[in-house]
């Protein structure tokens, strides 16, 4: 065999064989890659791109951030216009069921109920539910802003708002044949408020710890686990991560409070914070998740190479992997991944590298 071998180099050169490179020995159990679903018309090329580009990276996962981009037929008042039909997500289904990768939808609960001067569906169809109704959304939305407005939020202890959500979540785990789903949770500024009739006064660690509680046990009824990003369980105060990637308004102690089964997706953006050792010490289970960055993101990915190598065995299966975030819709991000859309300015610090630098073919 090593004869065969050594006389196929030289009739054919080194240079010209190619061989997949090996993992590396302990494989980070989760490889994932976050992006918003696919628009109906931008199906086709997304799934070339899992077959071309996931595939031979050995992307393991895949986090789909759905929201009403699909033809609810539960609520079909909350649907997207033009989202994906069912025999669409199928194709999704099955083009990752052929190579193995793990297929979560999201909807954003709680938080992200809307968008600089747009408000999501949910809210629009049942305004009722909004944390903050006396907050109105302006025409020209800019930050900082007298109101405190970045994004709306749901009452978590409205006596409705469960049943319209559930029925959703259950709806797109069923036809994404999933067993986990992603929660969003992150970025949570309404939380709690004064005004409200429901929560106002309430401690808003255990306001947001409650509505994981109930997301989660939710699905466990079916046996599927939620994921959520993670900055909510953190001090922005203390740790001087700020009011995005952390908390401002005293979630952060919700931490102590969340079932331990939750798997946290830990994004830092700017810094290799080392956040995920304080949240796999807190029990729960942690990605990490980069999104433009790359130098700071193969220090991320070093860390957790490092963080399951140096681990006692109780902590080393907390420390699950690593997970590409893109913020762009999917049909952006490809044109950005295949160079035919509009120049970057910095063509340095893009999601496309990023996703690059953390997963080579």
């Amino acid at each position: 065999m090593k004869k065969l071998f050594a006389l196929l180099l030289l009739v054919c050169g080194s240079s010209s064989l190619s061989f997949a490179k090996p993992l590396p020995a302990d494989t980070l159990p989760v490889r994932g890659f976050c992006i918003a679903a696919p628009r109906a018309e931008g199906l086709a090329p997304f799934l070339k791109f899992i077959d071309t580009e996931l595939a031979p990276r050995h992307i393991n996962t895949l986090v789909l951030r759905v929201d009403f981009n699909y033809q609810f037929k539960s609520h079909p008042e909350l649907r997207d216009a033009g989202g994906l039909t069912e025999q669409q997500v199928k194709q999704l289904v099955q083009t990752c069921r052929k190579h193995n990768i793990r297929l979560i939808p999201q909807i954003n609960l709680l938080g992200h109920q809307s968008w600089a001067g747009t408000t999501s569906n949910l809210l629009k169809v049942y305004p009722d539910f909004d944390e903050t109704p006396w907050v109105k959304m302006p025409v020209n939305y800019v930050w900082p802003n007298a109101d405190g407005l970045y994004c709306k939020s749901y009452c978590p202890l409205h006596p409705g708002v469960h049943k319209i959500v559930f029925e959703l979540v259950d709806e797109i785990c069923d036809v994404f044949e999933s067993t986990a789903f992603h929660a969003g949770m992150d970025e949570v500024f309404y939380i709690g408020e004064d005004k409200c009739p429901r929560c106002g006064g309430r401690d808003k660690a255990e306001l947001f710890a409650g509505e994981v509680w109930t997301i989660r046990n939710h699905l466990a009824q079916k046996g599927r686990e939620l994921w959520m990003w993670g900055d909510r369980l953190l001090d922005g105060k203390l740790t001087g991560l700020g009011a995005w990637e952390a908390s401002m308004n005293n979630t952060h102690r919700a931490v102590d409070l969340v079932p331990k089964d939750v798997v946290i997706c830990d994004w830092h953006y700017e810094r290799p914070d080392k956040t995920p050792v304080y949240l796999a010490m807190k029990g729960l289970s942690v990605i990490t998740c980069p999104w433009r960055m790359p130098a700071n993101a193969k220090l991320q990915l070093k860390d957790m190479y490092d963080y399951r190598a140096s681990a006692t065995k109780e902590m080393k299966p907390r420390f699950q992997g690593m997970m590409q975030t893109v913020w762009s819709d999917a049909a952006g991000f490809l044109d950005e991944f295949y160079g035919t859309g509009k120049p970057q300015k910095d063509t340095v610090n893009t999601s496309a590298n990023c996703f690059r630098a953390v997963f080579t073919k």
